[in-house]
């Protein structure tokens, strides 16, 4: 099966990077391991620069939509706010965070590519095998089908198939944090605002969500092997005083967090995006908008080199090295996010830097920080 770019992944980057490549000219081949769409939905938060990015392959406002625009969070201590982080100063047209489930999402992505080219989702193919030579790529799945194309995309995953078989180095670490999250019908009166509770025992979360929801993110002092629905309304209503109703919920969830870097994103007429060749703490929302700012770039690429067969080692050179740099920013981001909701000795100073934070001179600088700008 010949085709112009294959894309080894049909989560929220692959579908995207396939909407690009399409619209781009070139035919294109999503192999997807899964039969069925997934419908846990870890991902909920999409930055302004990647709706900006989506909105190039038509499909942020079908995502609007479904989702709840956020235009403004508050942190908040035990005896009451600390103060606002405002996006409506952020650079337009976006100026919030959306609000909407991964499964959403993907849909959505889907459906568009479909509209593109009926035949470029292939689900239920297993690859197990990716080649790379002067005259392009092949995938072989693990059923014995061969799949050839000038160029090969890995998206993936975190444990991507593609990069082990590329040879390509993955280093990093495991964080010492770990959360606790859940979804439940919204109680409280925070409407379609973030917010973020700086108490002594340790970060929440709370974002809003379509059809009168709410996700609460908990840090933990220790892993918790099976949470439950209880156990998380009791830590919300221990670390904040609301009230969640447990049988409400839809969706718990325990997680730590990792940071790992590919050593390089190129390889050959390979490249990797999105969690292939990178990850990052999920605390700021930040993984799948850099995976779709490496689809955007790495379609880019692509068109370009296929446009100048002479110019494709130089171009796979700088997304390599533009990517990794990014990726590099995203995870000191996330880190010192991170750090804000960790209990400490020092938390009176991190309420301090809290505060000069949200203060009416240093907001804006942070608000564009927090939506991923300069990614």
């Amino acid at each position: 099966m010949r085709t112009d770019v294959i894309v080894v992944g049909a989560g929220p980057v692959g579908l995207d990077l396939a909407c690009r490549l399409s619209l781009g000219g070139m035919s294109v081949r999503v192999l997807e391991q899964r039969t069925e769409p997934t419908a846990h939905s870890r991902s909920i938060g999409i930055h302004p620069p990647a709706l900006e990015a989506l909105d190039e392959i038509g499909v942020t406002d079908r995502l609007i939509e479904h989702g709840v625009p956020v235009r403004e969070g508050i942190a908040m201590r035990q005896d009451g706010p600390v103060g606002r982080l405002r996006f409506d100063a952020c650079p337009g047209p976006y100026r919030f965070v959306l609000a909407v489930p991964q499964w959403r999402t993907e849909r959505v992505l889907e459906d568009r590519l479909r509209e593109l080219d009926a035949d470029a989702l292939m689900s239920g193919v297993v690859v197990s095998g990716v080649h790379s030579d002067r005259d392009g790529t092949t995938a072989v799945a693990d059923d014995g089908r061969r799949f050839t194309a000038d160029w090969l995309v890995g998206c993936d995953g975190k444990k991507s198939t593609v990069r082990q078989r590329a040879g390509i180095e993955f280093s990093g670490r495991s964080y010492p944090d770990r959360y606790v999250m859940g979804d439940f019908a919204d109680q409280t009166e925070f409407g379609p605002v973030a917010v973020i509770f700086l108490v002594k025992d340790g970060l929440v979360e709370s974002f809003p969500l379509p059809e009168g929801r709410r996700r609460w993110v908990i840090r933990l002092d220790r892993p918790v092997d099976d949470p439950d629905a209880d156990s998380v309304a009791d830590l919300v209503r221990m670390r904040t005083g609301l009230e969640v109703d447990a049988r409400t919920s839809t969706m718990v969830s325990g997680f730590g967090v990792e940071r790992y870097l590919a050593g390089v994103m190129a390889r050959g007429r390979i490249l990797l995006a999105g969690d292939s060749g990178h990850v990052v703490s999920p605390i700021g929302g930040q993984g799948m908008n850099l995976g779709w700012l490496d689809g955007r770039r790495a379609a880019e690429v692509i068109v370009r080199a296929s446009r100048d067969r002479a110019a494709w080692p130089g171009l796979f050179r700088d997304y390599s090295v533009g990517r990794r740099r990014a990726a590099a920013r995203a995870a000191r981001r996330a880190e010192f996010n991170m750090a804000l909701g960790r209990p400490s000795r020092t938390r009176p100073l991190k309420l301090v830097a809290a505060r000069l934070m949200l203060s009416r001179f240093l907001s804006p600088h942070f608000a564009r920080r927090f939506t991923m700008r300069g990614l």
